[in-house]
């Protein structure tokens, strides 16, 4: 009998643990070399796990089980046969045509089957936890004598656990609404954000300043050569590549802003390696653009496509998301007005776009409507002074409110590739 022993591959430097986040076949299936099993997540994305050959597949991790990199998760036996009629794994490079699928026999002996039917009847009480059951429950605050138990002779198993409700503090009489609660546990992703986010609160001076700025050349660019710009490119002219190059004229312009913390050092890049939040399906990535100080309208707008689309998918890497030197997130497509975005360490700062809104200014001592939005710059106090956080932001300000001078050096066609 051949059998392999998967292990958990690295998913990047620094990275030594990670979590089964779930399984996508069952214990027993047979499964297809390159067929996605498992999706595993590290303290920076979520990435899928192929099977390294086909065979029948043992599980030997359950999900939300933190394993550590070359762990084995999983057993193939390449002697295996593929069941007759099963139907082909779902596969980017998989033509055949898609046959009856056939369920796979499990072992007739279940391993959490022979856990609840190891103790004889008469060794538990009515009410009694199993051990996995009782950990479950010590964690919810819930006692035992509070879930009913589905298993042999009374007794609480696993799933009883895992399904009992916490009970409301000070629950009073009925009202006739529902008052259940659910408790999961947070992903290995989460949690190392959380643990990031309040190391940032607590190990740097963060403060933020304000600026608003006037969108209505930009909206007037758009709108002239957006059409244009999309045929000839095959992309789309968005917000995104004007802040980016409002950011990198003025990082170059502030250097301080653009550098880091190294213990008793400053380090101070002389490129500009800027980070986009994304919105994914597991939470806000941030993958990098690469000197995008070098990029044009085009080349931002095409780079920010091919990011956000693999963070949407679920293909991004954590290369592709580490060696920021300054980060850009767009609480604005949310609907956000204003926040005091947080900053993502080793960087020194961050920029918070908001959402636009019409409102009246007064312009040449007149009053005129005019598309306006706030911008928000978090930054690092200990190596960035208030001059020049809030020189940096009158920077990227005068270029958003005037494109065509700070950033297209007066020929906007030219700058676009038109």
């Amino acid at each position: 009998m051949s059998i392999l022993e998967m292990k958990v591959p690295s998913p990047g430097e620094s990275i030594t643990e990670v979590e089964i986040a779930s399984w996508l076949v069952k214990d027993g299936d047979f499964v297809e070399k390159d067929q996605p099993i498992a999706e595993v997540d590290s303290d920076k994305a979520t990435l899928e796990l192929p099977a390294e050959q086909s065979g029948i597949i043992t599980l030997k991790a359950e999900e939300g089980e933190v394993v550590q990199v070359g762990q084995v998760v999983c057993l193939i036996d390449m002697d295996g046969a593929k069941p007759e009629g099963a139907a082909a794994p779902k596969t980017e490079n998989a033509e055949a045509p898609q046959a009856e699928e056939k369920v796979v026999e499990k072992p007739a002996i279940v391993q959490e089957a022979k856990k609840e039917e190891k103790p004889a009847a008469s060794s538990y009480a009515t009410g009694t936890p199993s051990p996995a059951a009782k950990k479950i429950l010590d964690e919810k605050g819930i006692a035992p004598a509070q879930v009913s138990g589905s298993g042999k002779d009374g007794r609480i198993t696993k799933e009883d656990a895992e399904t009992a409700k916490v009970p409301a503090m000070g629950a009073a009489a009925s009202t006739g609404g529902s008052r259940g609660s659910n408790t999961t546990k947070l992903s290995v992703l989460r949690r190392k954000l959380a643990a990031r986010l309040v190391s940032v609160k607590n190990e740097t001076a963060m403060l933020t300043t304000f600026n608003e700025v006037d969108m209505s050349e930009i909206f007037r660019l758009r709108k002239q050569y957006k059409e244009e710009f999309s045929q000839k490119h095959g992309i789309g002219l968005g917000f995104m590549s004007f802040f980016t190059k409002a950011v990198t004229r003025a990082l170059q312009m502030y250097p301080d802003v653009n550098a880091s913390i190294d213990g008793d050092y400053k380090i101070n890049y002389d490129f500009c390696d800027i980070s986009i939040a994304v919105s994914g399906p597991k939470g806000l990535m941030v993958p990098v653009l690469r000197n995008a100080e070098t990029m044009s309208f085009r080349g931002v707008e095409a780079n920010i496509k091919q990011l956000a689309e693999k963070v949407r998918d679920g293909k991004i890497t954590v290369d592709e998301m580490t060696g920021g030197t300054f980060t850009i997130t767009n609480g604005g497509t949310f609907g956000s007005m204003m926040s005091t975005p947080i900053i993502n360490p080793p960087q020194s700062a961050i920029l918070g776009m908001h959402n636009i809104i019409q409102r009246p200014v007064a312009v040449d001592g007149q009053v005129v409507i005019r598309p306006m939005m706030y911008v928000a710059m978090s930054y690092d106090h200990r190596i960035i002074d208030g001059k020049e956080s809030v020189g940096f932001l009158v920077a990227v300000k005068e270029a958003i409110d005037n494109p065509v001078e700070f950033l297209m050096n007066g020929d906007e066609r030219k700058a676009l590739e038109l």
